[in-house]
């Protein structure tokens, strides 16, 4: 899982302009400019509709995925540098998350049981109610928005992806 900051493409271009980018770069090929366009701009819309979900629960996607990350975790516990790795975030990002978390009374820093010079971090129960209070809604939303597509489109969208995902080297 990976957080980032995304900037939300909101103007699909348009055959003019597609015309203008061809007449420059004649080798262009637009099908594939616009199929990819299409992609990001829905991965910026569905952002931005997880953005508004959790909004509603005082959440912004950064600190949901922490506290997800750490409910997943058997002790519901985990360092900040896993924290950061399994988020794809830097340190000082997962610093950043985790303060504010911890303003809040969701997560709380402990010292390492095996190394004192260490803490780490933990889902509090203050943090397990809010993540109780908004996985309902969260699970109705996305359940209600996967289900606009039959099981066969998205397997075959998973499908896509995955073949997208597993070439992003050409655009190394």
């Amino acid at each position: 899982m990976v957080i980032f900051i995304m900037l939300l493409l909101k103007e699909l271009p348009t055959k003019k302009s597609l015309e203008q980018f061809a007449s420059r770069y004649p080798n262009i090929n637009i099908p594939a400019i616009v199929d990819f366009v299409v992609l990001l701009r829905a991965s910026s819309d569905i952002s931005q509709a997880l953005d508004k979900l959790l909004a509603k629960h005082g959440l912004l996607q950064g600190r949901w995925w922490i506290l997800i990350l750490l409910l997943r975790q058997p002790n519901q516990t985990s360092s900040p540098t896993d924290l950061a790795e399994k988020a794809g975030v830097t340190k000082a990002s997962i610093t950043g998350f985790i303060d504010s978390l911890q303003r809040e009374g969701y997560v709380s820093r402990v010292e390492d049981e095996t190394d004192r010079r260490k803490y780490v971090i933990r889902l509090t129960e203050a943090g397990l109610k809010k993540l109780d209070s908004t996985v309902p809604d969260y699970n109705e939303k996305i359940e209600s928005l996967m289900n606009t597509l039959n099981l066969k489109q998205r397997e075959e969208m998973l499908n896509s992806l995955k073949t997208l995902v597993n070439h992003l080297e050409l655009m190394k």
